[in-house]
């Protein structure tokens, strides 16, 4: 009889849940009728989040077609052997246009953090190598240190302090990232076995629990943010290390991998499946 009153109050306790989560539902529900929603897949569950990445994504695209055509330009100027001033304008102009899309992605996250972190804005292959929504510092300046030579003693050291540096950073941020999703499931978990102590309660319970998790999703942005600073840093402290050509080839570097990393996705998608 306790086993079957427990079981009568569970299910009284998602009644109740449910009824309390219907204006959402409602709102959902005219959100996939006016087609806001980028995909049908069940994790785009608001209407406000999936309009913003849909944004996002096309702010993107036409981010990426901008950043091909200046990254042409760069190839260009490079292979005619042109000056250091012509060099440095295009390099100037591609590094700004890097600062435009780290300023877009924080207005994304805004919207839907979820989106931005997880790297749905990317293909599949670039998604496999993504931390924190984004390039790994230091990984990159492995892969330029061994694409520039020859470099001086000096810039040697100033990456190789760089790359230090950016490691440490990623470290602080990784593991303050595995915290947050301890603590976010430690909150989730908090009373799942005891529902048999009254529905009103429970419901309190829960809805207090989700408020909580709320609160610390809300910390989600601020390790975006910070990890799409390291990125921005990174990029601004090797363009001081290294001169205007050697800036110049690692911008086409940085590009052709990327590029290669996207080539990559499209064929493995087109690949035939038996």
């Amino acid at each position: 009889i306790k086993h079957r009153s427990r079981s009568s109050a569970y299910v009284q306790q998602l009644e109740n849940s449910r009824l309390k989560l219907t204006q959402l539902e409602q709102e959902l529900q005219r959100a996939r009728q006016q087609g806001i929603f980028i995909s049908s897949s069940a994790d785009q569950s608001h209407s406000m989040s999936g309009n913003g990445a849909l944004a996002f994504d096309t702010e993107y695209a036409r981010w990426l077609e901008e950043h091909n055509r200046q990254v042409n330009e760069l190839r260009a100027a490079v292979n005619a052997h042109a000056g250091d001033t012509e060099l440095r304008s295009v390099v100037e102009k591609i590094m700004s246009h890097y600062d435009d899309i780290f300023k877009q992605k924080g207005n994304a996250a805004k919207a839907d953090v979820f989106h931005v972190l997880s790297g749905m804005w990317k293909t599949p292959a670039e998604r496999c190598f993504l931390w924190l929504g984004g390039f790994r510092p230091s990984e990159l300046l492995k892969l330029l240190s061994t694409q520039l030579e020859p470099l001086t003693e000096q810039q040697l050291s100033g990456i190789c302090n760089l790359q230090q540096s950016s490691q440490q950073a990623e470290d602080a941020l990784s593991q303050g990232m595995e915290a947050l999703q301890q603590s976010l499931a430690e909150t989730l978990a908090g009373s799942i076995g005891s529902s048999g102590s009254g529905s009103t309660g429970n419901v309190a319970n829960y809805m207090g629990q989700m408020a909580m998790a709320m609160g610390k999703l809300g910390t989600l942005e601020n390790f975006l943010r910070q990890a799409d600073n390291l990125r921005q840093q990174t990029l601004q402290q090797m363009q001081r290390i290294l001169t205007t050509r050697q800036s110049a080839r690692a911008l086409l570097v940085i590009s052709d991998y990327s590029s290669r990393l996207r080539a990559l996705s499209s064929l493995w998608l087109a690949r035939p499946k038996e």
